[in-house]
Protein backbone atom coordinates (compact mmCIF):
# COMPACT_ATOMS: atom_id res chain seq x y z
CA UNK A 1 0.00 0.00 0.00
CA UNK A 2 1.48 3.50 -0.93
CA UNK A 3 1.11 6.04 1.87
CA UNK A 4 -0.17 9.70 0.42
CA UNK A 5 -0.49 13.08 1.77
CA UNK A 6 -0.55 16.47 0.30
CA UNK A 7 2.32 17.85 2.22
CA UNK A 8 5.89 18.54 0.87
CA UNK A 9 8.01 15.30 2.58
CA UNK A 10 10.87 17.59 4.11
CA UNK A 11 12.92 14.71 6.11
CA UNK A 12 12.64 11.09 3.90
CA UNK A 13 12.77 8.04 5.66
CA UNK A 14 12.63 4.29 5.60
CA UNK A 15 14.33 3.80 2.27
CA UNK A 16 16.90 1.35 1.37
CA UNK A 17 19.45 3.53 2.57
CA UNK A 18 20.33 5.70 5.93
CA UNK A 19 20.14 8.98 5.26
CA UNK A 20 21.74 12.16 7.14
CA UNK A 21 20.48 15.61 6.48
CA UNK A 22 21.05 19.25 8.30
CA UNK A 23 17.61 19.93 10.15
CA UNK A 24 15.31 22.51 8.24
CA UNK A 25 12.96 23.83 11.05
CA UNK A 26 13.51 25.99 14.01
CA UNK A 27 14.73 24.71 17.33
CA UNK A 28 12.39 27.42 19.38
CA UNK A 29 9.62 28.24 17.55
CA UNK A 30 8.63 31.62 19.48
CA UNK A 31 10.07 34.78 19.76
CA UNK A 32 12.09 36.25 22.30
CA UNK A 33 8.90 37.72 24.24
CA UNK A 34 6.98 34.96 23.92
CA UNK A 35 5.69 34.65 27.53
CA UNK A 36 6.52 31.50 29.72
CA UNK A 37 8.09 30.18 32.63
CA UNK A 38 11.47 30.02 30.46
CA UNK A 39 14.33 32.47 31.32
CA UNK A 40 16.16 33.85 27.82
CA UNK A 41 18.87 32.00 28.76
CA UNK A 42 17.93 28.32 29.31
CA UNK A 43 15.97 28.94 26.04
CA UNK A 44 19.49 29.77 23.94
CA UNK A 45 20.66 26.46 25.92
CA UNK A 46 17.86 24.09 24.63
CA UNK A 47 18.11 25.93 20.86
CA UNK A 48 22.51 24.94 21.36
CA UNK A 49 21.87 21.40 23.37
CA UNK A 50 18.20 20.51 22.22
CA UNK A 51 17.57 19.95 25.77
CA UNK A 52 16.31 21.58 29.09
CA UNK A 53 16.96 19.65 32.71
CA UNK A 54 15.62 21.25 35.77
CA UNK A 55 16.31 19.69 39.50
CA UNK A 56 12.67 20.57 41.08
CA UNK A 57 9.58 20.89 38.88
CA UNK A 58 7.13 19.38 41.13
CA UNK A 59 7.30 19.53 45.06
CA UNK A 60 7.71 16.32 47.14
CA UNK A 61 3.91 16.34 47.98
CA UNK A 62 3.21 16.67 43.91
CA UNK A 63 5.43 13.67 43.42
CA UNK A 64 3.66 11.69 45.98
CA UNK A 65 0.36 12.26 44.47
CA UNK A 66 1.64 11.08 40.74
CA UNK A 67 3.45 8.32 42.06
CA UNK A 68 0.46 7.01 43.84
CA UNK A 69 -1.64 7.12 40.59
CA UNK A 70 1.15 5.65 38.41
CA UNK A 71 1.10 2.59 41.08
CA UNK A 72 -2.71 2.56 41.00
CA UNK A 73 -3.03 2.50 37.43
CA UNK A 74 -0.32 -0.50 36.81
CA UNK A 75 -2.20 -2.63 39.94
CA UNK A 76 -5.56 -1.85 37.92
CA UNK A 77 -6.06 -5.32 36.24
CA UNK A 78 -8.75 -3.16 33.54
CA UNK A 79 -5.56 -1.34 32.86
CA UNK A 80 -3.53 -3.75 32.12
CA UNK A 81 -5.99 -5.90 30.33
CA UNK A 82 -6.29 -2.43 27.93
CA UNK A 83 -4.57 -2.29 24.35
CA UNK A 84 -2.65 1.02 25.95
CA UNK A 85 -0.95 -0.99 28.19
CA UNK A 86 2.38 -2.29 26.98
CA UNK A 87 4.07 -5.43 29.06
CA UNK A 88 7.90 -6.34 28.92
CA UNK A 89 8.28 -9.54 26.68
CA UNK A 90 9.89 -10.96 29.14
CA UNK A 91 8.67 -10.42 32.48
CA UNK A 92 5.21 -9.80 31.40
CA UNK A 93 5.09 -6.74 34.03
CA UNK A 94 3.96 -3.81 32.65
CA UNK A 95 6.33 -1.52 31.17
CA UNK A 96 4.26 1.76 29.37
CA UNK A 97 0.69 3.13 29.82
CA UNK A 98 -0.60 5.20 26.89
CA UNK A 99 -2.71 8.31 26.53
CA UNK A 100 -2.54 8.47 30.57
CA UNK A 101 -4.02 12.19 30.23
CA UNK A 102 -7.47 10.38 28.99
CA UNK A 103 -7.09 7.56 30.97
CA UNK A 104 -6.69 9.40 34.48
CA UNK A 105 -7.71 12.77 35.70
CA UNK A 106 -4.44 13.03 37.95
CA UNK A 107 -2.15 13.47 34.91
CA UNK A 108 -4.99 15.31 32.69
CA UNK A 109 -3.96 18.02 35.63
CA UNK A 110 -0.71 17.28 35.28
CA UNK A 111 -1.08 18.28 31.67
CA UNK A 112 -2.65 21.40 31.69
CA UNK A 113 -0.49 22.42 34.52
CA UNK A 114 1.22 25.72 33.49
CA UNK A 115 4.67 25.06 34.52
CA UNK A 116 4.32 21.79 32.04
CA UNK A 117 2.21 23.53 29.14
CA UNK A 118 3.26 27.20 29.69
CA UNK A 119 6.79 25.62 28.16
CA UNK A 120 5.55 23.80 25.67
CA UNK A 121 3.84 26.76 24.31
CA UNK A 122 6.92 28.97 24.95
CA UNK A 123 9.21 26.49 22.97
CA UNK A 124 6.70 25.88 20.32
CA UNK A 125 5.33 29.58 19.22
CA UNK A 126 1.68 28.90 19.81
CA UNK A 127 -1.01 26.85 21.51
CA UNK A 128 -0.35 22.63 21.65
CA UNK A 129 -2.39 19.84 21.92
CA UNK A 130 -0.76 16.45 23.38
CA UNK A 131 0.62 14.37 20.67
CA UNK A 132 1.61 11.80 22.86
CA UNK A 133 1.23 11.45 26.94
CA UNK A 134 2.55 7.75 29.08
CA UNK A 135 4.11 6.64 31.99
CA UNK A 136 6.83 4.53 31.87
CA UNK A 137 7.32 1.67 34.49
CA UNK A 138 11.37 0.43 35.21
CA UNK A 139 11.12 -1.80 38.13
CA UNK A 140 14.49 -2.99 39.48
CA UNK A 141 16.15 -6.53 38.07
CA UNK A 142 15.54 -6.44 34.60
CA UNK A 143 13.21 -3.63 33.14
CA UNK A 144 14.42 -3.30 29.34
CA UNK A 145 15.80 0.02 27.88
CA UNK A 146 14.74 1.78 25.01
CA UNK A 147 17.32 2.25 22.24
CA UNK A 148 18.79 4.86 20.92
CA UNK A 149 16.25 6.86 18.29
CA UNK A 150 14.72 10.23 17.18
CA UNK A 151 11.03 10.71 18.42
CA UNK A 152 10.58 12.68 15.12
CA UNK A 153 11.85 9.81 12.93
CA UNK A 154 9.49 7.78 13.82
CA UNK A 155 6.27 10.39 14.59
CA UNK A 156 7.19 11.85 11.19
CA UNK A 157 7.02 8.61 9.09
CA UNK A 158 4.73 6.51 10.94
CA UNK A 159 2.36 9.66 12.05
CA UNK A 160 2.52 11.66 10.24
CA UNK A 161 4.20 15.21 11.70
CA UNK A 162 5.32 17.23 9.03
CA UNK A 163 7.90 19.44 10.64
CA UNK A 164 9.78 18.86 13.85
CA UNK A 165 7.73 21.64 16.14
CA UNK A 166 7.33 19.30 18.87
CA UNK A 167 8.87 18.84 22.54
CA UNK A 168 8.62 16.27 25.12
CA UNK A 169 9.09 16.57 28.87
CA UNK A 170 10.16 13.38 30.92
CA UNK A 171 9.24 13.99 34.76
CA UNK A 172 10.85 11.58 37.26
CA UNK A 173 8.65 9.68 39.42
CA UNK A 174 11.41 7.99 41.74
CA UNK A 175 14.55 9.14 41.90
CA UNK A 176 17.10 8.66 38.67
CA UNK A 177 20.47 7.84 39.67
CA UNK A 178 23.37 7.12 37.30
CA UNK A 179 22.86 3.26 37.38
CA UNK A 180 19.09 2.76 37.27
CA UNK A 181 18.37 3.20 33.23
CA UNK A 182 18.49 6.81 33.24
CA UNK A 183 17.73 8.44 30.24
CA UNK A 184 20.45 9.30 27.94
CA UNK A 185 20.70 12.40 24.92
CA UNK A 186 23.05 13.28 22.39
CA UNK A 187 23.71 17.21 23.14
CA UNK A 188 23.35 18.97 19.99
CA UNK A 189 21.98 15.76 17.69
CA UNK A 190 18.74 17.42 17.35
CA UNK A 191 20.22 19.25 14.26
CA UNK A 192 21.09 16.45 12.29
CA UNK A 193 18.14 14.05 11.36
CA UNK A 194 18.83 10.45 10.68
CA UNK A 195 16.73 8.90 7.89
CA UNK A 196 16.66 5.30 8.81
CA UNK A 197 17.06 2.30 6.34
CA UNK A 198 14.21 0.28 5.66
CA UNK A 199 10.53 -0.35 5.01
CA UNK A 200 7.79 -0.19 8.23
CA UNK A 201 6.18 -3.14 8.59
CA UNK A 202 2.00 -2.87 8.80
CA UNK A 203 1.41 -3.00 12.43
CA UNK A 204 4.94 -2.12 13.42
CA UNK A 205 4.01 -0.43 16.74
CA UNK A 206 3.18 -3.43 18.22
CA UNK A 207 6.84 -4.66 18.10
CA UNK A 208 8.52 -1.52 18.45
CA UNK A 209 7.19 -0.44 21.86
CA UNK A 210 8.31 -3.13 23.19
CA UNK A 211 11.77 -3.60 21.49
CA UNK A 212 12.17 -0.97 18.86
CA UNK A 213 13.86 -2.22 15.57
CA UNK A 214 12.13 -0.43 12.51
CA UNK A 215 13.55 3.14 12.79
CA UNK A 216 16.55 2.26 14.54
CA UNK A 217 19.92 3.98 13.34
CA UNK A 218 22.86 1.90 12.25
CA UNK A 219 25.48 1.25 14.82
CA UNK A 220 28.06 3.39 12.32
CA UNK A 221 25.56 6.25 12.39
CA UNK A 222 25.43 6.16 16.50
CA UNK A 223 29.37 5.95 16.52
CA UNK A 224 29.53 8.84 14.23
CA UNK A 225 26.94 10.75 16.36
CA UNK A 226 28.46 10.06 19.29
CA UNK A 227 31.53 11.08 18.81
CA UNK A 228 30.48 14.22 17.19
CA UNK A 229 27.95 15.36 20.01
CA UNK A 230 29.12 12.59 23.14
CA UNK A 231 26.58 11.49 26.03
CA UNK A 232 24.69 13.10 28.22
CA UNK A 233 22.91 11.06 31.40
CA UNK A 234 20.21 12.61 33.24
CA UNK A 235 20.35 12.03 36.80
CA UNK A 236 18.53 13.74 39.51
CA UNK A 237 15.97 13.53 42.23
CA UNK A 238 12.19 12.40 42.23
CA UNK A 239 10.34 15.70 40.65
CA UNK A 240 13.15 16.56 38.36
CA UNK A 241 12.37 17.09 34.79
CA UNK A 242 14.31 17.07 31.25
CA UNK A 243 12.62 18.50 28.16
CA UNK A 244 13.99 17.65 24.70
CA UNK A 245 13.37 18.15 21.15
CA UNK A 246 11.95 15.64 19.00
CA UNK A 247 14.44 15.11 17.32
CA UNK A 248 17.44 14.67 19.86
CA UNK A 249 19.14 11.29 19.42
CA UNK A 250 18.21 9.38 22.47
CA UNK A 251 17.98 6.42 24.46
CA UNK A 252 17.75 4.19 28.10
CA UNK A 253 19.96 1.52 29.46
CA UNK A 254 18.30 -2.04 31.10
CA UNK A 255 17.63 -1.15 34.92
CA UNK A 256 19.13 -4.22 36.46
CA UNK A 257 19.68 -2.50 39.86
CA UNK A 258 17.27 -2.84 43.12
CA UNK A 259 15.87 0.68 42.38
CA UNK A 260 12.97 1.42 40.54
CA UNK A 261 13.31 4.02 37.82
CA UNK A 262 9.22 5.31 36.71
CA UNK A 263 8.61 8.61 35.12
CA UNK A 264 5.56 10.12 32.98
CA UNK A 265 6.17 11.53 29.83
CA UNK A 266 4.00 13.85 28.04
CA UNK A 267 4.00 14.73 24.22
CA UNK A 268 3.77 18.52 23.30
CA UNK A 269 2.92 19.24 19.85
CA UNK A 270 1.84 22.34 17.82
CA UNK A 271 -1.55 23.11 16.88
CA UNK A 272 0.01 24.15 13.59
CA UNK A 273 1.77 21.32 13.18
CA UNK A 274 -0.85 18.72 12.88
CA UNK A 275 -0.68 15.05 11.84
CA UNK A 276 -1.92 14.32 7.99
CA UNK A 277 -0.59 10.87 6.74
CA UNK A 278 1.76 9.04 7.73
CA UNK A 279 5.18 9.68 5.43
CA UNK A 280 6.87 6.41 5.34
CA UNK A 281 4.20 3.60 6.39
CA UNK A 282 1.51 1.39 5.31
CA UNK A 283 -1.13 2.80 7.85
CA UNK A 284 -1.25 5.19 10.97
CA UNK A 285 -0.43 4.29 14.07
CA UNK A 286 -2.86 3.91 16.47
CA UNK A 287 -4.88 7.54 18.33
CA UNK A 288 -2.95 6.53 21.65
CA UNK A 289 0.05 6.14 20.13
CA UNK A 290 -0.74 9.26 17.40
CA UNK A 291 -2.86 11.79 18.30
CA UNK A 292 -5.59 12.85 16.02
CA UNK A 293 -7.37 14.90 18.15
CA UNK A 294 -5.57 18.02 17.78
CA UNK A 295 -7.62 20.16 20.49
CA UNK A 296 -5.58 22.56 22.48
CA UNK A 297 -4.57 22.13 25.97
CA UNK A 298 -6.03 24.45 28.28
Amino acid sequence: MTTVTSVTDLYPSRGITEVSAPRKDPVVWGSPDTPGPIPTGDLQAFERDGFLSMQELLRDDEVDVYRRELERLVADPAIRADERSIVESKSKEIRSVFEVHRISEVFARLVRDERVVGRARQILGSDVYVHQSRINVKPGFGASGFYWHSDFETWHAEDGLPNMRTVSVSIALTENHDTNGGLMIMPGSHRTFLGCAGATPEDNYRQSLQMQDAGTPSDEALTGMASEYGIKLFTGRAGSATWFDCNCMHGSGDNITPFPRSNVFIVFNSVENKAVEPFAAPVRRPEFIGARDFTPVR
